[in-house]
Formats: C-alpha cells, structure tokens, sequence
C-alpha cells in the first residue's frame, strides 16, 4: 500500500467539484460540493448519534437503504436542521442534482454543514447544481474546500493497494473542527473506492473501521447533528467482488482504516483555534475497553488540553482524567510520558511522579504533535485516540459562529 495523489478522484471513474453558489456570504469561499461515479457505487454510510439529526440525514438514510449511490452533494454554510421544511429541501437537492446528472434521485447521497437553525433556501442551490456538474474534473480540491467551514486546511488523502493482483485505489475528504466528539459519526467523510465489494461487506469494513478511527477522535466534547461518514465503492478497479471475510477483504479493511486514520489526524490537527495535535496511546491495557476508554478520556480534558496548550508537563491531569475515565485501573501501576519530535521524557512512574527537567519537557511539549503515552501496566490491549489543546481562540471562533 502506498500513498497517492488524487482524493476522492484517485480511484477510477470518480470526479469532483465544488463551486460557490451564494448560502455563505462570502464569495471568495465554496459553499456547494458534488462527488460523481460514472457508475453506480456500492454505498455504505454511519451516523451522528445525536438525537437531533439534521434532515440530510433522513434522506441518505432513505436513499441508501438499497445499499447503492452514485453522487453525494453537500452545502457548507448550513446545517439544515432543526426546519421545518428541511427534509423537503435535502430531497429537492437531491431531485435537482439527478435531473443535472441523469441519475435517479434514490443514488444520491446529501449533506449538510453549518449553522443549526437557520432557514435554508433552495434557490442558490438549484442555480449552482449546473455549475457544479459542469465543473466536474478528476481533482478533489474544489470539493473539499467547498464542505469546510471552521476549517482552515483542506482534509484530503488517497492510496494505492493490491487485491488478486488488481490495483485498487481509495480516497477520501473530510471536514471537522469544532463540535466533534466521539462516537460516531463526528464530521462529514466522504470516501470512494474502486474497490469491487457487496454492500454487507463494505457496511461491515465501515462500522468496524469507525471503532478505532473516527469513534476516538474528540475536539471539545459536542456531538454534531448532522455527522456523516460514507463510502462509495464502484468496481472499475476489476478485482473479484469481495463478498466474504478473507485475505482480500482484511486488506481493504487496512486501506479503509490507512485513509480514515489520517483524516483523523488532520481532523484533531485543525480543531477550533487549535496550535497542537493530541495523541493519546494506552497500552498495556487487561481489554479494549478499558483502553478506549482511558485513552478517550485523556484527550476529552479540558484541564489536560489547557495544560498542552501552555506546554506545562501537568502529568497530574492525565492521572485525574484516567481516575474519573469509569475504567477498573490498578493506579499505582500507570506509567506516562510525553513523546515529540524533540524526544521523550517520562513524568510519572506506577502513579507518582519522578524527577524530570522541566526545561526539556517544555522543549517537547512546544512541538505541534505531541504523544502521550499511558502504560496501564495490567495487560497486552491498546487504543490510540486523537485530540487538540484548548486555546483562547476556541472561545473566539464559537463566541461568535453564526457572525
């Protein structure tokens, strides 16, 4: 497997593209996105699990009942929740973009992001569609800068890998700062493949994937409602339909996991007003639980994301957030350490402190990607988790969202 150029537009017959349509007011940013296979895809998605769900979500959900899509369109600027005519607009999107691309409207995939509560008006979007399949290329830049919106870097990452011998290609686009919070779903992905597989397949590799990809991934501890994560898989890549557990399909569930798990990275990486990466490792765990859990828990603290943000080695709110974290730990056995690009120092030893420079634990901590390693101690089990610190900004970006 190796990394590639191209997004959501590496694997064969997938094109993209995103215009501005007029929902932001700001014209110089795209506000309108579409994904196209020129054949119809196996389809797969997973949801928030917030119990206020934005209408795009009903829709999909309908939409991809069969297990088939063949284009996802999505508008930034607007969540379309919480309206009462909300379901009316994402299914108008959806009639309005088949009658551009000459699909049935059942094949379309719909998303939105953006302020809750607003109204959300069809006509910019129906005056953009055109625009949007007339743009359409193999290049997957416009279409994720069109799905951001606290975003300040576009999320995009594609691979190569082998089946039977075929090449096979997968890619995705992501959007996520603010209002991400484990469990599933905590953003909007979009990911294409040509890979040949059956939607029960395709829907198993995804469910599990998020378990350990987009299910540890936490910025301030808000669940949004509208979060998606789905895939398209349309066959072009000629490999024999993968229909059962096996080799094959244990090495798309390692290409899935290679796009999903960096996509998290730039996801926690460009958290709301955010300077550093969080990355949490818990080993040494007697379950898997029980290291989701510590390592959920760590990277959820806003007093352990304040400290990272100050680069101060406060062990201590490691070890708090472990003790309230529900999981059954042997405290006196927890070793941790702080790991950048400018080395490693250990803090705490079974669950006291040891003596450390402080000075070097700064110059570690000043890094942009920090690791804290948490060593339980009490078993062979791990879990990785992904975060940011908690900065000023944070504040000012959501003291005035809907500005």
């Amino acid at each position: 497997m190796k990394e590639i150029k191209g997004g959501v537009c590496a694997a064969k017959g997938f094109k993209a593209s995103g215009v501005h349509c007029g929902i932001r007011k700001n014209k110089t940013k795209k506000d309108l996105a579409l994904i196209y296979s020129e054949k119809k895809a196996v389809a797969a998605c997973v949801y928030t699990t917030n119990l206020v769900k934005g209408a795009p979500i009903t829709v999909t959900k309908a939409n991809v009942s069969d297990g088939y899509a063949q284009a996802a369109i999505c508008n930034s600027g607007n969540a379309n929740t919480c309206n009462a005519n909300g379901v009316e607009i994402a299914e108008k999107m959806c009639s309005l973009l088949s009658e551009e691309l000459g699909i049935d409207k059942s094949d379309v995939i719909v998303a939105s992001t953006g302020v809750i509560g607003q109204p959300l008006d069809i006509e910019p979007i129906a005056n953009g569609i055109p625009s949007l399949v007339k743009e359409l290329k193999t290049d997957s830049g416009d279409a994720a800068a069109a799905i951001m919106t606290t975003d300040t870097v576009q999320k995009c990452v594609s691979y190569s890998f082998e089946i039977g011998g075929k090449e096979c290609r997968i890619g995705g686009i992501a959007k996520g700062s603010g209002m991400i919070h484990p469990n599933m779903a905590t953003m909007l992905v979009f990911v294409t493949t040509d890979t040949a597989i059956s939607h029960e397949m395709l829907q198993k590799a995804l469910s599990e994937d998020v378990k350990s990809s987009f299910n540890m991934v936490s910025i301030d501890g808000d669940t949004s409602t509208n979060d998606m994560v789905s895939v398209m898989a349309n066959g072009l890549a000629g490999n024999e339909e993968i229909t059962c557990e096996g080799e094959a399909f244990d090495e798309f569930c390692k290409a899935l996991n290679a796009v999903t798990t960096h996509l998290c990275r730039m996801i926690a990486g460009d958290g709301e007003g955010a300077t550093k990466l969080l990355e949490c490792i818990v080993s040494g765990a007697d379950s898997k639980q029980t290291a989701v859990t510590v390592s959920k828990s760590v990277i959820c603290s806003s007093l352990f994301k304040a400290a990272m943000f100050g680069a101060d080695a406060n062990w201590g709110r490691v070890l708090c957030a472990i003790g309230y974290s529900g999981a059954a730990v042997d405290v006196e056995k927890i070793d941790v350490s702080f790991k950048s690009a400018s080395g490693e120092i250990e803090v705490c030893k079974n669950g006291a402190g040891v003596d450390f420079s402080e000075e070097k634990a700064k110059e570690i901590l000043v890094e942009k990607e920090i690791q804290v390693l948490i060593n339980l101690n009490s078993g062979n089990e791990s879990a990785t988790a992904w975060g940011c610190d908690l900065t000023y900004d944070y504040v000012k970006i959501n003291g005035d969202y809907r500005t």
